[in-house]
């Protein structure tokens, strides 16, 4: 027994509950390669009226972020009656069976005449499956991964969560593209959609297998007043000389093993939730969801599109997702979200400032420029540096945050109240983005720019907003995160300061 740990452990069980975060970016991209085809074959088909067809279209398409409302709404209950360990391997379990079902919604239940477009129902029946799943291991995989780190890592170990959220995205967009190769666009209407959905049982299959073969996490098992397993999974983790310390801290803060949700201050609780919301209405999944769609736009083939998401897209968030990792342990988390802010707002004011002074015309997607046209070249760098500014900060930051601002004592009540937040956020964001690129009443002030100077002021209040409320974190155990949000006495009111750093 190593008296300093296993580092080669901790990287394997982290490296198994990431799995979970590559559900979660395999799904936000495989939707954008389908979105044509959903309208297509499920919604013009019904004949229906433009607004009523546009509405249903949206629907369709997003209507897997209210499943990740649910799903990250019972995660954190979840993990506190089954385990960390059991809810990852549930998660996986229901996204296997909602990617098999999506992409052939019409098993079993055509005997009930669910078949062309009448198979709708079902879709979206295993579409909320499906996001159900989604939004369990976007919470239960960076709180799984934080429990099993070691203060110094700790960090970079949890932006493994989105490095592989990042992975997951540029992946499908690959899928995607090898699946439309070679094919007519008539092809992916009527088969290569199918396909598409139905490939995320893979890496569903694989969090399965890997979530049967990994313990659970030493806070849990404490909380559950196994100790003797506690302390014999610390040794293995941290070492024998620390194993002891460290599960004494860990009953220390789970004395009283759950607390009401606001026993240290509204504080704590407002600033989790407003992490997720600003990670969200800066505008990231107005670009990801729309990315093939906005690459079409600029005159590309179905098959190019699909190409250049893979490389613009994924490999940019991929690159600056591990800038983060080697650096959010050294720089810190606050100077990385303030910077990353503060790049995506200059780039999506700038993309505004192009649109609405009609230096680029746009159909839909911000690089829905005309082919040619010098500008749309700069359209396209403003998305890049976007991508970039998201991928080594809010990206895989707020999830380290996240995993760490909240007190063991609530942070299963507390973090799943965040993710929540987030999911609805991002179902806000992505179904708005449309109707504010849409509208002929803003397009004729704004040139489809609106959306993006809405996205740069967020991303601006999102910098002062840290700034302003949100502790540095950055080495600290995670039995020491109460302390910062300590009450003055026991007459304090519900906000707490978080202590000055």
């Amino acid at each position: 027994m190593s008296s300093k740990g296993n580092p080669g452990l901790v990287a394997a069980l982290t490296v198994a509950a990431t799995l979970g975060g590559l559900l979660f970016g395999y799904d936000t991209a495989v939707i954008s390669g389908v979105t044509g085809a959903i309208t297509h074959n499920f919604v013009l088909p019904r004949h229906l009226a433009q607004a009523d067809a546009n509405f249903l279209s949206g629907l369709a398409i997003s209507i897997a972020l209210l499943g990740c409302v649910i799903g990250a709404g019972i995660a954190g209950p979840l993990s506190t009656r089954i385990g960390r360990r059991a809810g990852l391997l549930i998660a996986g379990a229901l996204f296997f069976v909602s990617s098999i079902g999506a992409g052939y919604p019409e098993f079993f239940w055509s005997i009930f005449g669910a078949t062309g477009y009448h198979a709708l129902a079902p879709f979206l029946g295993y579409r909320v499956l499906g996001g159900m799943a989604i939004g369990m291991a976007s919470m239960l995989a960076p709180m799984y991964i934080a429990e099993v780190a070691p203060p110094s890592s700790r960090g970079m170990l949890v932006t493994f969560q989105q490095i592989a959220i990042v992975v997951g995205i540029t992946l499908v967009y690959f899928v995607n593209y090898a699946i439309q190769a070679g094919h007519t666009r008539a092809y992916l209407m009527t088969t290569a959609w199918r396909y598409m959905l139905a490939s995320a049982a893979i890496p569903a299959a694989l969090l399965i297998i890997f979530m049967l073969m990994v313990p659970e996490t030493p806070r849990y098992l404490v909380l559950k007043d196994r100790d003797p397993e506690a302390l014999a999974l610390l040794k293995r983790l941290v070492g024998e000389a620390q194993a002891q310390p460290t599960l004494q801290q860990i009953k220390a803060t789970l004395v009283q093993h759950t607390r009401p949700l606001l026993t240290f201050g509204s504080l704590v609780l407002v600033v989790g939730i407003l992490l997720s919301v600003f990670q969200q209405i800066v505008g990231i999944n107005a670009v990801l969801y729309y990315a093939p769609h906005m690459f079409e736009n600029m005159g590309a083939s179905t098959t190019q599109a699909l190409w250049d998401s893979a490389i613009y897209s994924g490999v940019t968030m991929t690159v600056f997702t591990l800038i983060a990792t080697f650096t959010v342990d050294r720089i810190g988390r606050k100077p990385l979200l303030i910077a990353g802010a503060l790049i995506m707002a200059v780039a999506m004011i700038f993309l505004g400032f192009l649109f609405d002074r009609h230096l680029v015309s746009a159909t839909a997607g911000p690089a829905g420029a005309a082919a040619g046209n010098g500008s749309s070249y700069l359209a396209l760098a403003a998305v890049v540096v976007y991508i970039l500014g998201f991928s080594f900060s809010w990206g895989p930051v707020v999830w380290v945050m996240l995993s760490e601002i909240f007190p063991n004592s609530i942070r299963g009540k507390a973090m799943s109240i965040a993710v929540a937040a987030q999911w609805i956020m991002n179902f806000i964001v992505s179904s708005t983005f449309p109707v504010m690129d849409g509208s002929s009443y803003l397009n004729a002030r704004f040139n489809h720019g609106f959306a993006y100077w809405v996205y740069g002021i967020c991303a601006l209040l999102a910098a002062i907003f840290v700034m302003r409320f949100v502790p540095e974190t950055k080495g600290r155990p995670l039995e020491s995160i109460q302390e910062l949000w300590h009450r003055e006495g026991p007459d304090a009111g519900l906000v707490s300061k978080p202590a000055q750093r």
